[in-house]
């Protein structure tokens, strides 16, 4: 189970560097969300590609996920890591924590429920 969840990450990663909305909206079910920090809640993954999309545009060219805690429950999984939001020219422009809710969906992990905040003090 761990090497196919980080498989999806390192996939989720890939589709970043290509700048490539659909294939980081993928990762979700087909009913996932993602949750992000001072924002509504985006549902499907025609949203959550606009979403991804919008990061992209503003110049978001690369993430790292660092899993540190994984749980298994049946079809279900816990994630708990860190992530690293990266410019064009390498440099950093976010650094945070999440917790992605696993789900199985036609015998594949998908991400079900992603939330994320920033590590970093508030402007």
């Amino acid at each position: 189970m761990r090497e196919d969840i980080e498989a999806v990450d390192r996939e989720f990663e890939a589709a970043m560097k290509a700048g490539n909305a659909l294939g980081l909206a993928g990762v979700y079910t087909t009913t996932g969300q993602a949750l992000p920090p001072n924002a509504a809640t985006v549902s499907g993954k025609e949203d959550i590609a606009a979403f991804w999309q919008g990061a992209i545009d503003m110049g978001v060219t690369g993430v790292e996920l660092e899993s540190v805690e994984l749980e298994e429950l049946g079809d279900t999984a816990i994630q708990v890591g860190h992530f690293t939001l990266k410019t064009a020219d390498g440099s950093v422009a976010d650094n945070g924590k999440y917790i992605v809710i696993w789900k199985q969906e036609d015998g594949a992990w998908k991400w079900h429920r992603d939330i994320w905040n920033s590590s970093n003090p508030v402007a």
